[in-house]
């Protein structure tokens, strides 16, 4: 089900695009009508021209035969290029037609096996739990045969992890520590749906990885040398960037109802892939364009709007340039209309450097905006008919148009996805939360997978606001709860320290861990340094204080003469 809906996605946005490009040659030849009315005018205005005509008009008439025959020459070309696009189209539209009945075929086939093996086999009730698991909703999801299926939930590591989640799922309280790894023919699985349900996935450079490493990144491409047919051959320089990633984890939770363990493996495993999918692709994609680069990737915009070189800016990486006053656009509400709006972003695009890259160009933005330049794309054709030359693909200098809803009003941000590298680690694993929705019936799982990611080349990237609006170059991403600091304590109470002598204090944070501020009331009996070292100053006493998100704990230290 997933390739077929996959391949029919494609084949209805290129049938889309086929009938723009037939609306554009309904357009076309109504220009060539037009042209011919004028052809005729023109044939006239020469006839009349006598001998002893002035010179003014006559060369006023040969002015107007040339640029009449300049514009014919620029329709005729317009013509054969939608022809040729006609043409490409079809072809394509054909390809990918055959691969939809080709998976059809397949998925049909399928099903009669299935069928058969139901109508030869035991009563519904009696059935052996293999042949339950064999269903065609689980084989058309992943496009799977009834062979392939049956081999996959025979395989002794699926059966242990639906076995090991449906027990998880049975208890009425939460196991503490209990983690479960998804075998790798299953995360395989999610990979395939993260990969469906992710916007912009299919337009980065999607590197997998171990460990931290440096992935080198093409940059310019010098020009090769002619010479001499015997000649030797001229050695070129290619010049590599390197971008060093580590792997961040990104995480979320699915409720599973307690009555899954009555149920089938094949629906178990197809709520944790499709739930999980779906939450990693939607903080993929917000990562991607806004990620701070703290313990996640660097988002375009977060590296277009730097004003100096992070601290954590890798040493081997491209030589960091200021990117604000280049590569981010407001365009005022003056030009937000028609075609000045489609020319200033065209000439905004234009700041993204192609040299380096010309693969995966992307607009993002969210509905709202596109379908605020598909209003101002809007014409009429030769019939009467509203049109517009956007089909989920920017206009003439082209570039799929991809909608993310995290994306503010008024916002584009565009360039060349292959200059965005998006590191991908193994290891995706589902784990029970520490507190169980037992009075719900359900229990709580969490997933996490590991990405790092960064623009290597941030020149191909370009940040526009429309309607005189300042792009945003930050986003709100889900708090991370589980690990904010909840609680903070001093090691003790009181304590004691002598003059010119000190003590150490320590903090103690939970559920994670924190920066601690140490801070001392009064500073004229005793100082506190960074790790909590308390040095008496004079006799007396001064509260120490540590704080840490938001909390505070206290220690009242008194202070006493040296003897």
């Amino acid at each position: 089900m997933l390739k077929q809906v996959i391949a029919a996605h494609r084949l209805s946005v290129k049938k889309r695009e086929l009938e723009g490009l037939m609306e554009k040659r309904g357009a076309i030849a109504a220009k060539r009508e037009a042209l011919k009315k004028r052809e005729e005018e023109l044939e006239g205005a020469v006839q009349e021209i006598t001998e002893d005509a002035a010179e003014e008009a006559e060369t006023a008439v040969e002015e107007a035969v040339a640029a009449f025959e300049e514009e014919v020459a620029a329709v005729e070309a317009e013509a054969a290029e939608n022809d040729k696009a006609i043409e490409d189209l079809e072809k394509a539209i054909d390809t990918l037609q055959a691969e939809l009945d080709s998976v059809a075929q397949k998925v049909d086939e399928a099903a009669g096996e299935v069928e058969q093996e139901e109508q030869d086999g035991e009563p519904s009730g009696e059935r052996s739990n293999k042949t339950m698991n064999i269903t065609k909703r689980f084989r058309k999801a992943f496009g799977m045969t009834a062979e392939e299926a049956r081999g996959f939930f025979a395989r002794q590591d699926v059966k242990d992890f639906a076995a090991r989640v449906r027990d998880l799922a049975g208890q009425k309280r939460a196991i503490s520590g209990g983690e479960l790894l998804i075998p790798e023919v299953v995360l395989g699985l999610i990979r395939e749906q993260v990969a469906a349900d992710s916007k912009l996935l299919p337009y980065v450079n999607l590197q997998p990885v171990s460990g931290t490493v440096r992935q080198p990144i093409m940059g310019t491409v010098p020009e090769a040398v002619w010479t001499e047919m015997c000649a030797n051959i001229n050695e070129i320089a290619l010049a590599f960037n390197e971008a060093e990633v580590d792997g961040y984890k990104v995480g979320a939770y699915i409720p599973l109802c307690n009555a899954l363990k009555e149920d089938n493996d094949v629906n178990l495993v197809e709520q944790v892939v499709y739930a999980l999918s779906l939450s990693l692709a939607k903080a993929l994609d917000k990562a991607i364009l806004y990620g701070t680069g703290t313990k996640m990737p660097t988002g375009i915009v977060t590296r277009l709007a730097q004003s100096s070189q992070p601290a954590n800016y890798p040493a081997s990486a491209r030589a960091w340039v200021d990117l604000r006053s280049t590569n981010i656009f407001k365009i005022s509400v003056a030009d937000s209309a028609g075609i000045t709006l489609f020319q200033k972003l065209i000439t905004a695009f234009g700041a993204a450097k192609t040299k380096y890259g010309d693969t995966g160009r992307f607009w993002v933005m969210n509905h709202k905006t596109h379908m605020k330049l598909v209003v101002e794309a809007m014409s009429f054709n030769a019939a009467g008919a509203i049109v517009t030359g956007m089909e989920n693909q920017m206009p003439i200098i082209g570039g799929d148009i991809v909608e993310i809803e995290d994306v503010p009003d008024s916002n584009i941000i565009a360039g060349y996805g292959v200059l965005y590298l998006l590191a991908e680690r193994a290891g995706i694993a589902i784990s029970e939360s520490e507190h169980a929705l037992f009075l719900q019936d359900k229990t709580v799982y969490k997933a996490t997978a590991r990405y790092d990611g960064m623009p290597v080349i941030a020149e191909g990237f370009v940040l526009i606001g429309i309607d005189n609006t300042d792009a945003s170059t930050s986003a709100e991403f889900a708090a991370d709860d589980a690990n904010d600091v909840k609680t903070i304590n001093v090691n003790t109470a009181t304590a004691e320290v002598v003059v010119g002598e000190t003590i150490k204090l320590t903090a103690f944070t939970a559920p994670g861990v924190g920066t601690v501020t140490w801070t001392s009331g009064t500073t004229a009996k005793a100082t506190v340094a960074d790790d909590g070292t308390v040095t008496g100053v004079a006799a007396g006493s001064s509260v120490i204080t540590a704080a840490c998100n938001g909390l505070t704990a206290t220690c009242t230290v008194t202070v006493k003469a040296a003897t």
